[in-house]
């Protein structure tokens, strides 16, 4: 099984076009079998939010379903970005979705709050696992703490099997005491660590937006984690411009089992 993570960034991208397609070539040639997303965008034209056709997610399925690959999607629109995007996050599947699951993690429930998040979760056909797409907040954020964001996600899923976390935590492997110990010390695996082959994982680099004011440089903030210790043969990161050109400010992250 292959799966792949990705903070999109979408919309907001210079090139955009070009980037979308890139994105589309790239699943066409690797096809996952899981893909979480972050920051899916789509442009704000209605209060009764309902998929556009410019929605990223909907339009890397229909260029992906002109090249003959097929992939199940399930979108969830989250607030207003920018005053004129609905953002949201995606998951797409190779194989049908069978059930889904949203939750809100923020204390912020508001359309208009930039600071409202949920999660995103799916079980496909013919397995029990679960798999959400996640894009926390951060550790300082004095209305919205990490650690009070990944208290009320680890009781929604507390009751569930095998668990797949996917996505942008915005929260540093290197550094201690904040969100990466924060779950990682609550009985979740990274499984960059566990691979048996890895690159250097880093999957941030520069300014990006919500740490351009931080100094970030060459760190791991988007992650992969799993409820159980299992084998990963390799972990890699992805559109960074040596595996596949980059499409946005965050770089993807891919595993093989």
């Amino acid at each position: 099984m292959k799966l792949w993570t990705i903070n999109t960034h979408s919309l907001l991208e210079q090139d955009y076009e070009r980037k979308l397609q890139d994105f589309a070539a790239a699943v066409f040639e690797e096809k996952p079998d899981i893909i979480a997303m972050q920051e899916v965008n789509q442009l704000h034209i209605s209060d009764n939010v309902k998929v556009n056709g410019d929605n990223h997610v909907c339009r890397a399925v229909k260029l992906l379903e002109d090249k003959g690959v097929g992939y199940y999607w399930h979108w969830l629109p989250l607030k207003l970005g920018y005053s004129k995007y609905d953002e949201g996050l995606a998951i797409m599947s190779r194989t049908k979705i069978t059930e889904t699951d949203e939750f809100p993690i923020s204390g912020a429930s508001d359309y208009t709050n930039w600071k409202t998040r949920k999660i995103l979760g799916i079980k496909t056909d013919g397995l029990d696992d679960w798999f959400y797409t996640v894009h926390m907040g951060w550790w300082n954020d004095v209305e919205e703490p990490f650690c009070e964001q990944w208290e009320r996600l680890k009781k929604h899923i507390s009751v569930k099997e095998r668990v797949w976390l996917m996505g942008d935590f915005n929260s540093r492997a290197d550094v201690r005491n904040e969100g990466y110990d924060l779950v990682t010390n609550d009985g979740f695996y990274d499984t960059y660590l566990l691979a048996a082959e890895k690159d250097s994982g880093i999957t941030a680099r520069g300014s990006i937006d919500g740490w351009s004011e931080s100094g970030l440089n060459k760190a791991r903030i988007d992650y992969i984690l799993c409820s159980e210790k299992i084998n990963v043969k390799s972990s890699r990161v992805i559109f960074n411009n040596q595996n596949y050109r980059a499409i946005s400010d965050h770089y993807g992250l891919e595993i093989i089992l």
